[in-house]
């Protein structure tokens, strides 16, 4: 099995990055909620805490700062895009709850890996120094606050 190496984050996007680590958190404790068998009422309850709090500003951050550098246009934005309209609408559906967690957290992982290892490294390879800086400035990395009301997943 080939080992992956880490990949270099160029500062602007760490930020992101970081978000995108707890979205991964997110994925697992959705598994661990369906591995002890908790109610799925109280994993979708957590799970729309996050999307409100966390998701919802990440994706606006990454449409506003992130994806113009490469243009609506590019395959890669576009495939980002359709994304994120995918998993709003799957938080949204408020009908068979363990089936929409199921692929929220499927299709969370997948998209949050998509632009980890597609979308970030050619944005970090095409963006001017102007770009990165205006997104330093631009994004303030909100310190991650936990939900702790219910925590299922212990």
């Amino acid at each position: 099995m080939e080992e992956r190496k880490p990949l270099k984050r160029h500062k602007a996007l760490q930020p992101f990055s970081r978000e995108h680590h707890h979205g991964l958190l997110l994925c697992w404790k959705i598994r661990k909620g369906f591995l002890s068998k908790v109610d799925p009422v109280r994993v979708k309850t957590y799970s729309d805490w996050f999307y409100k709090t966390h998701l919802i500003p990440h994706f606006s951050d990454e449409e506003k700062y992130i994806f113009p550098i490469l243009g609506e246009e590019h395959e890669h934005i576009k495939k980002a895009m359709a994304e994120h309209r995918r998993l709003a609408r799957l938080f949204d559906d408020k009908e068979d709850i363990a089936r929409n967690l199921n692929r929220i957290e499927e299709e969370l992982e997948r998209h949050i890996r998509f632009e980890e290892r597609v979308l970030f490294p050619e944005i970090q390879d095409i963006a001017t120094p102007e770009q990165l800086e205006l997104m330093t400035q631009m994004h303030d990395s909100v310190t991650f606050k936990e939900n702790n009301e219910d925590p299922f997943w212990l």
